[in-house]
């Protein structure tokens, strides 16, 4: 069974780097992706990886800033059905403190039924999402790394052309690492190399 190769990614022009499987292709390659994103796919199995760089936002508080975002995501993808299944404390992140300012860390997984692309409702999938926001105060920057994970395939779904409609192959049956272990290696092995990219 083919395991997951791994490696260090540089992601925006290689200052800032993360680590998660080889089998997620940079979409930059096949269609233009706005500056403040990195997206990595895996078609044959419809998982992405995104990487965001926002302005941090003050008024969100850090205990349960990524359910917030999880929420506000749900909300511009016009999910349906969007529930936090759980979240995660506030976690400093010493290795992204900047001029003494610390970085803290919060996580929230989800899931929401949401549609590919432009198609509509009647072709929503169910994923599940995670989502962790590293917030680097001293570059007042709120980082986010979402992972989605496909639940069940709508057979009307673009997607269900190339990974199948139904229930979706569990990971480890597909010799691939599992999702959560996946965003967990993103997120941990985040390192920003060049802080002037703030």
């Amino acid at each position: 069974m083919p395991e997951d190769i791994v490696y260090q990614h540089p992601l925006y022009g290689g200052k800032i780097s993360s680590t998660f499987p080889n089998r997620f292709q940079d979409v930059s390659n096949i269609r233009e992706v706005p500056n403040h994103q990195e997206v990595f796919v895996d078609p044959s199995r419809d998982e992405s990886l995104i990487f965001e760089l926002l302005e941090l936002k003050p008024d969100v508080a850090d205990n349960g800033s990524a359910a917030w975002f999880l929420q506000d995501l749900a909300r511009e993808q016009d999910a349906e059905g969007s529930v936090v299944i759980g979240q995660s404390g506030v976690l400093e992140a010493p290795g992204l403190m900047y001029n003494n300012s610390p970085a803290v860390v919060t996580t929230a997984v989800g899931q929401m039924a949401i549609s590919k692309g432009r198609q509509g409702r009647e072709a929503q999938n169910i994923v599940k999402v995670y989502l962790a926001n590293l917030r680097l105060k001293g570059v007042e920057t709120d980082v986010l790394v979402t992972a989605y994970e496909p639940i069940v395939i709508n057979p009307l779904s673009e997607s269900a052309d190339t990974v199948g409609a139904g229930v979706a192959v569990p990971a480890p049956q597909a010799g691939c690492m599992p999702m959560d272990e996946v965003f967990k290696l993103a997120v941990t092995s985040f390192r920003v190399l060049d802080w002037g990219l703030f």
